[in-house]
């Protein structure tokens, strides 16, 4: 009897692969914060799951590209982010999981993760951007990197990160209401 439960516990653990559901409860709302209280870099925010922090923002400043180290968190707006995983999760994505956030006051909800089915609320899909950037940049967009241009700007992108219900926010100030005003009328269905 316990050879046979040590035979499956055995085959239980070989069987585990990058990707599988073990893997994936490493990563939970929890591991997502106040975007502001991430560490900023140009217009987005990185942070690293792993305590390699010093490794994501290199990767992050580099002016050639890198590849980013496991762990790594990227943002660019509170309400969606992207995750390194280990090497050998996803090859297509360069091992990059894509998430969509519910953010409030009480934390954080994951609505959606994974790869090409995560759709934000500005109808784009995550991977369908990221795939466009250049070998080099590890799939990470930014306005050089080969990407397609995103419907929002830079003021509503600052916006939305200055009002991150997570953090302790002052009131909106009136560039910001406004930006986020215009963001609303972006996003209201077209007739």
């Amino acid at each position: 009897m316990t050879a046979t439960t040590l035979g499956i516990g055995i085959s239980v653990l070989v069987s585990i692969r990058p990707g599988d559901a073990a893997d994936t409860k490493i990563i939970d709302a929890t591991s997502f914060r106040c975007v502001t209280s991430m560490t900023p870099v140009r217009q987005f925010y990185v942070d690293n799951l792993r305590g390699d922090l010093a490794a994501t923002v290199a990767a992050a400043n580099s002016p050639t590209g890198a590849v980013y180290p496991p762990g790594s968190v990227i943002q660019l707006i509170p309400g969606e982010a992207m995750v390194k995983r280990d090497k050998g999760f996803n090859a297509v994505t360069h091992d990059w999981e894509f998430f969509e956030l519910d953010v409030s006051k009480t934390g954080t909800q994951i609505r959606k993760r994974g790869f090409a089915d995560v759709v934000n609320r500005f109808g784009g899909n995550g991977f369908a951007c990221h795939i466009a950037a250049r070998p080099e940049w590890d799939l990470v967009c930014e306005n050089d990197h080969g990407c397609a241009p995103i419907p929002v700007t830079r003021v509503m992108i600052r916006a939305l990160q200055r009002t991150d219900p997570r953090c302790n926010n002052p009131p909106p100030s009136r560039e910001d209401a406004e930006a986020l005003r215009q963001l609303q009328e972006l996003l209201k269905p077209r007739e």
